[in-house]
């Protein structure tokens, strides 16, 4: 107690003559006091350099970008070795304010199972934990002896008498805590904290670089999937396939349990036009129910509906309405996100996603990542009723047409032919009636009345180019036939369809064969054409092939264009092939359900576009 300590060394020799001791003293206090320094410098340099090679260890496998998991069992074990210590956890923070246990080390403690890997942990009570989560600083218990709570009991059953932990900070927000324990009787060292602290760091650039692997590759798989569905967009896909492709890559995307899409059909339902669904642990999948749905609760539809805006649901208990009750009985869904689908400012549906998991949210930016899909899925509706509006447009101006053409075929017919029958008719009788004497009066007659018979035959050839009375009366087999007796080149018929088709249909395929046909005489210079027209899974399928010079080309202006803006408008299709030399073929299919399809195109047009005017935004 505040004596000063000397050390002496002492050499003596004894001188036996005289019978003495000879002895010689000298102070050596201060070289004692340097070689204590010395080792004791030693040790600290020894430790620091362990220290030094575990953080270099360990900053190797960050720099190899191993997966966190490795990473923070080696740091784990690391520590623990380092500081001679008898356990370490690394435990990371969640949301809903308990913390995981996602990696430990311990040589000769028995682990409790509250601490074992994977645990979740309420920080309740007196922990290391819960002081780092509340002040966001190193902290420490020097000891347990009295501490209380969930995470201290299990401690205290193992042995554990102090603790330490420093936190985990990933660019700048709390993450986690690396703990340490012993159960030595003294207190953890003083500058525990400090010597965690460096681990830490490390732990902190690890877990930066993977959450930034993930989100680099979490952004390339959406931009694949958003590209796959911008494809599907382009070509012009019909809206179920594209919609049940958007839900597929939806939900396979966010790793969700189920994914949708719905349209609202007025203010008061909704139906699931698309599903998909993960396969559950039986293998299968709870299907969703299309509906209509009422509008009547808290569900994301209505709420969507009611604002315009994307919607979550954390919780389902309490929400009101069918809809919910079905999601939360039925589904056992424990959380939704979904995302109006607006096209030119009035809403027509939602896309939206659903997780099983209980207590656990689906993640902050699932909003924002189904607005890239939704903004696709406006496009392809809105082409949708573009192209649908184009086709029903065109189809009016075809059949406009032919209605036109039957008109004037009508009126030619029963007003000018008759009119000119009956001229002729009253000629031949004055010609008959006629005297003897009038001889030169009867020859002009009868030149007359021959002229007018010519005229009525160019009349009724006219008539016939118009629109073929024969297609009206017989169909198109009678209508083909007739052409091939008109025709200057020999025609040969293979397989052609006898029983009556749409009208649309055979009016099309009539002036598709009478145009190659013309095109066969005048410019082919054709020796023969052979003529297909057979019924064949549900469309009509029309071939002409001459052995002309070929050469012919649509786009030069020819009757080909408009046979094929006639054929499109049924939604046919017509190739022509006509190399030189090697004849021309021309190639053209026709639906036989075009009336259906007529109405189920309208009726998909008018359903897309329903509500434009009473839901616009």
């Amino acid at each position: 107690q505040g004596r000063l300590v000397r050390w002496i060394k002492w050499t003596a020799a004894p001188v036996l003559e005289e019978r003495l001791t000879d002895a010689v003293a000298r102070e050596v206090t201060e070289r004692r006091q340097a070689e204590t320094d010395l080792r004791e410098a030693e040790a600290r340099n020894a430790v620091l350099a362990e220290e030094q090679a575990a953080l270099r260890r360990v900053a190797t496998l960050v720099a190899r970008g191993l997966p966190p998991t490795e990473i923070f069992a080696a740091v784990a074990e690391e520590i623990g070795r380092l500081v001679s210590i008898d356990g370490t956890r690394i435990l990371r923070y969640e949301a809903d304010g308990t913390a995981t246990v996602i990696a430990g080390w311990s040589e000769s403690v028995e682990v409790p199972p509250e601490l074992e890997i994977g645990a979740r942990l309420a920080l309740e009570g007196e922990s290391v934990s819960k002081m780092v989560l509340r002040t966001g600083r190193p902290a420490r218990i020097d000891s347990y002896a009295t501490a209380a709570g969930p995470l201290s009991e299990p401690l205290q059953r193992a042995g554990v008498r102090s603790a330490a932990g420093a936190p985990i900070v990933v660019e700048g927000r709390l993450w986690g805590v690396m703990a340490a324990g012993s159960t030595k009787p003294e207190p953890l060292p003083a500058d525990t904290e400090a010597r965690l602290a460096n681990f830490t760091d490390l732990l902190a650039t690890a877990i930066a670089n993977a959450e930034n692997r993930e989100e680099l590759a979490r952004l390339a798989e959406e931009q694949t999937a958003l590209r796959r569905v911008a494809t599907l967009v382009a070509l012009g896909t019909q809206p179920e396939e594209l919609f049940a492709a958007v839900t597929a890559e939806v939900g396979r995307l966010l790793g969700t349990d189920l994914a949708g899409m719905a349209r609202y059909e007025s203010h008061d339902t909704v139906t699931v036009v698309a599903t998909w669904a993960a396969q559950d642990e039986h293998g299968g999948a709870h299907p969703l129910v299309p509906g209509p749905w009422p509008l009547e609760g808290g569900d994301l539809a209505s709420t969507i509906s009611r604002t315009g805006r994307p919607v979550r649901i954390d919780d389902y208990h309490g929400v009101p309405g069918r809809i919910a009750a079905f999601v939360r009985d039925e589904l056992k869904i424990g959380s939704s996100v979904g995302s109006p689908i607006a096209i030119e400012g009035r809403l027509w549906g939602a896309l939206f996603v659903h997780s099983k998991q209980i207590n656990q949210p689906l993640p902050r930016d699932t909003e924002s990542r189904l607005t890239g899909f939704t903004g696709l899925v406006a496009t392809a509706i809105a082409n949708a009723e573009s192209r649908a509006a184009l086709a029903a447009s065109r189809a009016r101006i075809v059949a406009a047409s032919d209605e036109t053409r039957r008109r004037i075929e009508r009126d030619l017919h029963d007003g000018i032919q008759q009119r000119l029958v009956s001229l002729s008719l009253e000629l031949r009788l004055s010609e008959s009636n006629a005297s003897a004497g009038l001889e030169e009066a009867r020859r002009t007659i009868s030149r007359v009345a021959g002229q007018l018979d010519g005229v009525t035959e160019e009349l009724r050839e006219i008539s016939r180019g118009i629109h073929p009375a024969i297609l009206s009366e017989g169909g198109l087999g009678p209508a083909l036939r007739t052409l091939a007796r008109r025709s200057a080149i020999p025609i040969a018929f293979g397989s052609v369809v006898d029983q009556r088709l749409p009208e649309p249909i055979e009016v099309a395929a009539y002036y598709v064969v009478s145009e190659a046909l013309a095109n066969a005489t005048k410019h082919a210079k054709a020796s023969r054409v052979d003529i297909e027209a057979a019924a064949r899974e549900n469309s009509l399928q029309l071939s002409i092939r001459d052995d002309g010079v070929g050469g012919a080309d649509p786009a030069r202006g020819s009757g080909l264009v408009g046979l094929r803006d006639r054929v499109e408008a049924l939604g046919g299709t017509i190739d022509v092939e006509s190399p030189v030399d090697g004849g021309t073929a021309i190639v053209a299919a026709l639906p036989l359900e075009r009336q259906a399809s007529a109405r189920s195109t309208s009726a998909e047009s008018s359903r897309l576009s329903r509500s434009s005017n009473s839901r616009s935004r």
